[in-house]
């Protein structure tokens, strides 16, 4: 059976991970799945990430099931209970989060045997195993069959369908770009900001691509000019200690603050940003680049990597950038830009709300019996 205009879409998300899981991914499936249903679906995200058996729970009115999949510490996650839940959800469109990991071409070659139209989102950026960033190109090439029968493909930004279009072969006009959304708002007791505090902010996963360390290994020749400078990272993710140890050798470990903020404490973001003189990514690759949007959304000065997405801050006159080379080049950016920010135009922040409603609008007409797959 499919909706009708009476009943509610029957929207089934599939994920390799959700939260408590940290990610960009994890937390863009939670806030869409939330914000979707808010506007009158009936959601159920399905993970690849139970210890066990099955996991059957409802919050924020999403059903969330978790399976169990293997390897349980790696990222390949072959799970056939995914297979499995996609059959028999009765579902009207299931949404693929992602492409890394075996999650989604298992849901894919599900709902295709079900005949139920399927949608994807990227979520594209680079992997820390240099071996499984090697054969990302493979990879999606190899799943084009697949891709290829989506009745959208849904990018973040201009440059991640620019990519894709090129990577899969296949038209410009098939890709459709829905960013995600931002609930992040101006701390109500914000600090004035000062480069006399000098204080850095770089947020995103502790992972080498992140490009955290460069902020750290620039972090002394930023000090020779800016004496009262530090960092702060934040995030998690299988770097810390690596970019603990690389402060404590370059003898800044009492400038760099490194801890994670809660997704739920929005507030505590919010403040950290409106205190902060510079926020920095130095991201070698960015889908969108979410956190960059919301610190430029609260009128922060910010320092982007001349990389991928990041790349059209810059060309939109709200970031600066700078190429990625030696920690002096890199500090001498990050001098200028203390001592010369550039402040940008007041911007208004996509939403969660409207994310739901484009993809609400991609659901109906995914699920439009003479809709052909784009």
């Amino acid at each position: 059976m499919r909706a009708t205009p009476a009943a509610p879409l029957r929207v089934l998300m599939v994920t390799p991970r959700y939260p408590p899981s940290a990610g960009g991914t994890e937390i863009h499936t939670w806030q869409a799945a939330r914000h979707v249903a808010a506007a009158g679906a009936e959601v159920t995200v399905l993970a690849a990430d139970a210890d066990g058996e099955v996991e059957r729970s409802f919050a924020d009115s999403v059903r969330l099931v978790r399976v169990p999949a293997l390897p349980r510490r790696g990222d390949l996650l072959l799970s056939p209970a995914v297979y499995r839940e996609v059959i028999r959800g009765g579902w009207d469109v299931v949404h693929l989060q992602s492409y890394h990991t075996l999650v989604p071409p298992t849901a894919i070659l599900a709902a295709r045997r079900a005949q139920i139209p399927y949608v994807l989102t990227f979520h594209s950026g680079r992997h820390s195993s240099h071996l499984r960033e090697a054969i990302r190109g493979i990879q999606a090439t190899g799943l084009r069959p697949l891709l290829a029968g989506a009745r959208r493909l849904i990018c973040m930004s201009n440059f991640e369908a620019q990519v894709f279009s090129r990577r899969l072969r296949l038209p410009r006009e098939r890709f459709v770009i829905i960013p995600g959304g931002s609930d992040l708002k101006p701390a109500r007791e914000a600090q004035p900001r000062s480069d006399a505090r000098a204080l850095i902010v770089s947020v995103g996963r502790l992972d080498r691509n992140k490009g955290h360390h460069r902020v750290i290994a620039a972090l002394p020749h930023v000090i020779d000019r800016v004496p009262d400078a530090r960092l702060r990272l934040v995030g998690s993710g299988p770097c810390e200690s690596q970019f603990r140890e690389l402060a404590h050798e370059l003898g800044i470990a009492d400038r760099v603050c490194i801890a994670p903020i809660p997704a739920s404490k929005r507030d505590d973001m919010a403040a950290l940003l409106n205190s902060a003189a510079l926020v920095v990514s130095l991201s070698e690759h960015e889908s969108f680049g979410m956190s960059v949007l919301e610190a430029i959304g609260l009128g922060c000065s910010v320092l982007v990597a001349d990389t991928s997405a990041l790349r059209e801050y810059s060309e939109r006159g709200l970031a600066r950038a700078t190429a990625l080379g030696s920690p002096e080049d890199i500090a001498r950016a990050i001098v200028d830009q203390l001592r010369a920010p550039l402040t940008p135009a007041p911007i208004v922040l996509p939403t969660w709300e409207t994310c739901a409603a484009s993809l609400l609008a991609v659901y109906r007409a995914a699920v439009n019996p003479t809709g052909a797959a784009i």
